[in-house]
């Protein structure tokens, strides 16, 4: 069976146009006007499409090749060199360092065995990789980009809009739980620590939670912030989402998002003007598969982002790998160093009919007692910082959660190397305790 998003063809199956009474006709014509109209009604002044165009252009650079996905993704295989990082004013004249100066120190009480670590609670050799690989590869001198499509644009509603976090809030209060309070719409369980910090490593498990709505979504992310909202907060933020309205789909995909006056006019999601990607094997915004399964295997992703000691810029690695880094020039506060580092998750609740949404956190599931937390509930393992000595160490936690709906608990090992200072987190979304 085949199916065609061609209005004509849909509307005419099995039709013939000579059989069409009057008002059939008509109602055929209004259609399919209505369909056109719906198609290109907000972009329907020649301004509006000449920014289109332009945000496109900007976006879409000219690949050496494209690979097709199996998800619907276009991934183009573009020169390092022309990539939009450097549409940003600041990195006009930028020059590409395809290595950090420096990389952060172990822990220096990192326990070489762990007493926890064995064959059946072991995610360390993950399977995830990204969907586009079984059709191609980008070679090298060249970085993966997820073409941008007027779709894409058009959920957003304006090319303002585009990649850009909508009615986002993040306050400059000190507790934790006051900030999650404040922000509309928002809500999280994360981990959080305040004071000097150059980066931060983390385990992240992957899952593919249900989201209810197309403008609502779900991740799990790392924050490293500088300053305070209303003095200009700086972020640097990466981790999984799950986001419709941004993608298209529900899939469970890579992204990172950076600002620098606090989510107003600079920054956005993934490959706008700003980071630098320097990797050929990751594709940022692209979908990761696969996910971790409810009492069966596991799958993390490990994001180490630091403050290199020499130029000042802020690398990624991703399992290992160096994915690219944030130009220490985009920043204020970040500039210098971080003053809080936050870990956990965080979805969007938009209320619809008056109830909280059944949007998911993690898995899904709450935390439970210790028994029950691995391969149900989500987690977040070996917590670290990296220090003023360019050393990963373990950080003290606070945490915030919204009651009822989406939990976090917190557990230390000290003497476990493999967990680390870790938490379970996550939740449904609405239920008996979350109306």
């Amino acid at each position: 069976m085949s199916y065609t998003s061609n209005p004509t063809s849909l509307l005419m199956t099995n039709m013939k146009l000579s059989s069409l009474t009057p008002f059939v006709m008509v109602l055929y014509v209004f259609m399919v006007a209505r369909l056109c109209y719906t198609a290109n009604s907000r972009f329907s002044s020649s301004r509006e499409n000449v920014e289109l165009q332009k945000l496109l252009k900007n976006l879409n650079k000219p690949p050496v090749k494209s690979i097709n996905s199996p998800d619907g993704d276009i991934i183009d295989c573009v020169l390092i060199s022309h990539q939009p990082a450097f549409d940003h004013p600041l990195l006009k004249n930028h020059t590409i360092k395809m290595r950090p100066n420096h990389y952060p120190n172990p822990n220096v009480n990192d326990i070489k065995v762990s007493s926890m670590k064995n064959t059946s609670m072991d995610p360390s050799s993950s399977t995830t990789t990204q969907l586009w690989h079984s059709n191609g590869k980008c070679a090298m001198g060249t970085i993966p980009i997820r073409r941008t499509k007027v779709e894409d644009v058009l959920r957003a509603g304006s090319v303002k809009n585009y990649g850009k976090k909508k009615g986002y809030r993040f306050a400059s209060l000190t507790s934790i739980d006051d900030e999650l309070a404040v922000n509309e719409h928002h809500e999280y369980a994360v981990a959080s620590t305040s004071g000097e910090y150059y980066g931060s490593k983390s385990a992240l498990n992957l899952w593919n939670p249900r989201v209810q709505e197309s403008n609502e979504f779900s991740l799990t992310q790392t924050w490293i912030i500088g300053g305070t909202y209303d003095s200009g907060l700086n972020t640097i933020e990466a981790g999984w989402q799950v986001y419709k309205d941004l993608y298209g789909d529900t899939n469970t995909r890579l992204f990172i998002y950076w600002t620098s006056d606090a989510y107003q006019t600079t920054g956005c999601y993934n490959l706008c003007s700003g980071f630098v990607q320097t990797n050929n094997k990751f594709a940022i915004g692209g979908s990761l598969s696969p996910t971790s399964q409810t009492d069966g295997s596991q799958q993390e992703l490990t994001i180490l982002i630091w403050k290199d000691g020499k130029d000042g810029d802020w690398w990624m690695q991703l399992n290992g790998e160096y994915v690219g880094y944030w130009p220490s020039s985009l920043f204020t506060y970040l500039k210098v160093r971080a003053s809080r580092v936050d870990w956990g998750g965080e979805i969007v609740n938009r209320g619809s009919n008056g109830q909280h949404t059944t949007t998911q956190m993690g898995s899904g599931r709450f935390p439970q007692q210790w028994q029950q937390w691995y391969r149900k509930a989500s987690y977040v393992r070996k917590v670290e910082i990296v220090d003023s000595s360019n050393y990963l160490r373990i950080p003290v936690l606070g945490t915030g959660h919204e009651p009822g709906c989406y939990d976090i608990i917190q557990r230390v090992t000290n003497d476990d190397d493999y967990w680390g200072t870790h938490f379970f987190y996550g939740g449904p979304g609405r239920n008996k305790d979350c109306p």
